[in-house]
């Protein structure tokens, strides 16, 4: 696990998706390590129709929480120390903001900072079927040093019983990306 002192900016756009975000926001919640969360607008609708819960109630699962309009907040310098961004999920939309440096928001900007600062940035991106331009904006994305697109897909060597298993599961192994262990986690044996 990461030092006392880490922090992991915890971007959620408005994909299908919204669990992975919760689960990631919980398992940080089991270590020493902060979480910052921005929220897409359309992060905000998901989470209300995916989960039943209201913004405060999901955002009462971060350590702190930044206001997607607010382009000045802190995790929009690389002065403000983290130790990277995940985004979970990851829209087509947001994927294409940050290939294309297009940082109208503060996730955006956060996950340009993440790039520009050479700090680890995992895409959990969610689509399916893929374009050809969300192939060319992943490629694009995955020849940048310390990028790890990580589409969150379903694994069964871990014998899952329901998709909250499902779901830990990738959230680990993406986490992991940050050294950061997350209890409950089956490793291929």
């Amino acid at each position: 696990m990461m030092s006392s002192g880490a922090r992991v900016v915890v971007g959620v756009s408005g994909a299908s998706g919204a669990a992975l975000a919760l689960e990631c926001l919980r398992c940080l919640a089991e270590t020493e390590v902060e979480s910052c969360l921005v929220l897409s607008s359309n992060a905000e609708l998901t989470i209300n129709q995916e989960l039943g819960m209201s913004v405060e109630e999901f955002s009462g699962h971060a350590d702190r929480v930044f206001d997607n309009r607010n382009i000045g907040a802190s995790i929009a310098s690389g002065t403000f120390r983290t130790d990277g961004m995940i985004v979970a999920p990851c829209s087509m939309k947001t994927l294409s903001g940050v290939a294309n440096g297009f940082s109208e928001n503060l996730l955006l900007r956060a996950a340009d900072v993440t790039l520009k600062e050479q700090r680890p940035l995992v895409l959990m991106v969610r689509e399916s079927p893929l374009s050809a331009i969300h192939v060319d904006n992943m490629a694009k994305l995955a020849r940048i040093p310390g990028v790890v697109l990580m589409p969150p897909l379903l694994t069964f060597y871990n014998e899952p019983t329901s998709v909250d298993d499902m779901v830990h599961h990738i959230v680990c192994k993406a986490l992991q990306v940050f050294d950061i262990e997350c209890s409950g986690f089956h490793r291929w044996s």
